[in-house]
């Protein structure tokens, strides 16, 4: 197994099961998707950080959205530079356009930092899920955010 620099509540099996997941081929079968859409953040040198939104995707808890922010990622050497924000505000209008009122996400419970992001975004917890890998089950927020809130008013 590779040596990788993670945030405490990230362990090692679940970093492998990331890294297998965001593979090129991976990218690819999901930008064939019609119910998927990705938007990269770069810079001179390389990618900064992705949103990924998924339509037709269910939450796990009774609301009425089905668009799932599905991963909002920033290098952690970009943490707090406001790429996380404008990937959020591009998703937000994306939801708009869309003529969609509301979106959802999960996040882990013990990233602290994310979830403060998100709930200082206009977001609202409205359930808890288990994100399962195998046989283990780690506990996630599910978090809500409806259209008439503006992430702008919350920054």
């Amino acid at each position: 197994m590779a040596q990788h620099l993670y945030p405490r509540w990230v362990n090692a099996f679940f970093a492998d099961y990331t890294l297998a997941q965001f593979t090129a081929s991976r990218f690819e079968e999901i930008l064939a998707q019609e119910d998927e859409a990705i938007w990269v953040s770069q810079n001179a040198v390389g990618i900064d950080g992705f949103l990924r939104m998924s339509s037709n995707s269910r939450a796990p808890v009774d609301i009425v959205s089905d668009l799932e922010i599905a991963t909002l990622y920033v290098q952690p050497r970009h943490h707090g530079s406001g790429i996380g924000r404008k990937l959020l505000k591009t998703g937000l209008q994306y939801c708009s356009d869309i003529g969609r009122a509301s979106t959802w996400l999960a996040v882990n419970a013990e990233n602290e930092k994310a979830t403060a992001f998100y709930i200082a975004s206009g977001f609202e917890k409205v359930g808890e899920t288990h994100f399962r890998i195998g046989d283990r089950a780690y506990p996630n927020n599910i978090l809500h955010f409806r259209l008439n809130r503006s992430v702008a008013d919350n920054a």
